[in-house]
């Protein structure tokens, strides 16, 4: 792809950078934000620089939040004894549109995954773990994409807690096999979370 401006190639260059964005795609957003207003562009600028500099990790779920307890663990209306486990705020955003669900989450910050170098401790279970060793958890619900890596998670996350004797559940397989949750829609995860079953019955399946 031959460029008439440097400047332009490098700004391709770096758009293109994000995932599912190939060259031709980032050529079209950034002809299309020299067509707007400058100060829109200033905006967009504006609002990543501070989301880079002021953004937090929640302290108690690992979800992102503007303030160190989320809006969720902060909530008093929420059942702190049930524990949803997810993989990242995608998936936190996906079942809260659903209405469905009043506990906790807990965000791992990715699956277990040998190829990628992704192992255990390279997530936050340990974290996890400990709450479940001080008592602070009555249900787990394990809400991972029914894939390999999801499903190694879960089984790695059940081995390290099932002698605390808590209940352990898992979404019902109304999300197909190999889903990301972001894209279920929000009547059939709803119905996922409302109708989990027990993990220990998932790996009979």
């Amino acid at each position: 792809m031959d460029f008439s401006s440097k400047l332009l190639e490098n700004a391709v260059n770096e758009v293109s950078r994000l995932p599912g964005i190939g060259k031709r795609t980032a050529l079209r957003l950034v002809l299309h934000l020299l067509k707007q207003p400058i100060e829109n562009t200033n905006y967009l600028t504006e609002a990543l620089q501070l989301l880079r500099a002021n953004v937090k990790t929640c302290e108690k779920c690992h979800n992102i939040s503007d303030t160190p307890i989320c809006d969720i663990c902060s909530n008093s209306k929420r059942n702190p004894s049930i524990v949803c486990v997810v993989e990242d705020i995608r998936d936190v955003m996906a079942i809260e549109s659903t209405a469905q669900y009043r506990g906790l989450y807990h965000v791992l910050g990715g699956k277990i995954s040998p190829i990628e170098g992704i192992g255990p401790q390279n997530l936050e279970i340990e974290s996890l773990v400990n709450k479940v060793k001080i008592g602070e958890i009555k249900e787990l619900i394990f809400a991972l994409s029914s894939t390999m890596e999801g499903d190694t998670t879960n089984f790695y996350i059940y081995k390290q807690i099932e002698e605390f004797g808590i209940d352990i559940s898992t979404i019902s397989r109304g999300i197909s096999v190999g889903d990301e949750l972001e894209y279920a829609d929000e009547v059939t995860l709803g119905r996922s979370i409302v109708n989990r079953i027990p993990f220990e019955q998932s790996l009979r399946n």
